[in-house]
This record gives C-alpha cells, sequence and structure tokens, in this order.
C-alpha cells in the first residue's frame, strides 16, 4: 500500500513539475515557424497554455478515476490514456517555450483539484466512472475545436499539435463507450461545462 502511494505522489510530482517526455514525433515539428506578431505569439501561446493545463489535469483525472476502479481492464485503460496524455504535455510544453510563453503559476492548484475529482467520479463505480472519461473527452475535443478557430491562422506549428490532441481526445471518449460508460446526466454535464469555463479563464492569464 506504501509502495503504490509513493507511485501515485511520484507521478503527480512529475505532472506537476518535470519535463513531460514524448515517444511520438511532436506534430508538426517539420513545419518552419514564420513571423507573427506579439500579440498573436501571446495569444498563441496563452492557448497553449490553457492546453497544457488542460493536460495536467488529465493526468490527476485518470490518476484519481484509475487509483478508484475496482476493474483491471478499465485501470489499464485509464493508464493508457493517461500515457498518451503525457504526450501531449510534452507538446504543449514545447510549443509554449517556442512562443515565448510560460506554464500557469497555477499548475499544482489544477492537479489538486483535478485529482479529487477523478477520485469522487471513480466512487461511483466503473461505468459512471468510464461516463466522466467519455464526457470529459467530448468536452475537451469541442474546446480544442475552438482554438482551431482562434489560433492565429499563420501558427501551423500549433495547430498541428492541437488537431492530434483532438483524435487522440475523440479516440479515448469513443474507447469509454466501447466499454461501457453511463451517459451522464445534464446537470452533472453543465456542471463540468462551467468548471472548464473557469479553469480555461484563468489559466489563460496565469
Amino acid at each position: 500500500m506504501l509502495d503504490q502511494a509513493i507511485i501515485e505522489f511520484d507521478k503527480a510530482m512529475r505532472t506537476v513539475f518535470a519535463p513531460a517526455r514524448s515517444v511520438r514525433p511532436v506534430p508538426g515539428e517539420d513545419v518552419a515557424d514564420v513571423e507573427m506578431s506579439a500579440t498573436e505569439r501571446d495569444h498563441a501561446a496563452a492557448l497553449m497554455r490553457v492546453n497544457h493545463v488542460g493536460e495536467v489535469c488529465a493526468q490527476a483525472l485518470y490518476q484519481g478515476q484509475s487509483i478508484m476502479s475496482r476493474d483491471p481492464a478499465i485501470r489499464d485503460t485509464l493508464r493508457q490514456a493517461s500515457q498518451e496524455e503525457t504526450e501531449h504535455l510534452a507538446w504543449t510544453e514545447r510549443r509554449i517555450a517556442e512562443l515565448g510563453g510560460r506554464k500557469s503559476l497555477l499548475n499544482p492548484l489544477w492537479y489538486g483539484g483535478a485529482l479529487a475529482i477523478g477520485l469522487l467520479a471513480g466512487r461511483f463505480g466503473d461505468r459512471w466512472n468510464l461516463g466522466f472519461l467519455a464526457e470529459t473527452e467530448r468536452q475537451v475535443e469541442h474546446h480544442l475545436k475552438g482554438h482551431l478557430d482562434t489560433l492565429p491562422a499563420a501558427d501551423q506549428r500549433s495547430r498541428a499539435i492541437v488537431e492530434q490532441m483532438k483524435v487522440d481526445e475523440a479516440d479515448h471518449a469513443e474507447t469509454a463507450v466501447r466499454l461501457g460508460a453511463h451517459a451522464l446526466p445534464a446537470p452533472a454535464k453543465a456542471v463540468m461545462k462551467l468548471a472548464a469555463r473557469v479553469m480555461t479563464t484563468v489559466s489563460y492569464r496565469l
């Protein structure tokens, strides 16, 4: 039990404070970076910071849900999704640096809050756990689509990253549904959307 607690704590510290690593090539790395105005670069960096925060939260959510899951197959699915989200962390972190931006100052807070939500979701049982995962990924996919609409047209490197993230999130949602996810009630979806709006608004600035 203690060994597992140490492993989970180490995972949290690495997510929040250590540079993330990607096994897959970074999308768009073969695309030349182009000149953008200072305003465009700042906006793109802020959007990628929001996306990075979303991936920090995803790590925490998956960690909390996998801790509470009773089904080994579902735990494996959550861990696999978490590994792919780690690559998203690496991609967004690298792009933020390229744009001259910074990661959110509130990442420890975002992680702690998302971990608590993941643990709570897991207490309702694996089917609801999967339902929460599916709805989270659908909302993230919608959020990424919005970023594609507002990123500077010239910023093809950021666009490539967001496009691939969008594909991966949709795949995670489909996997959760395939494993038997329950559809969440409308009030739960509304609360999730409100929490996401707060996170994106604050992390765009901080």
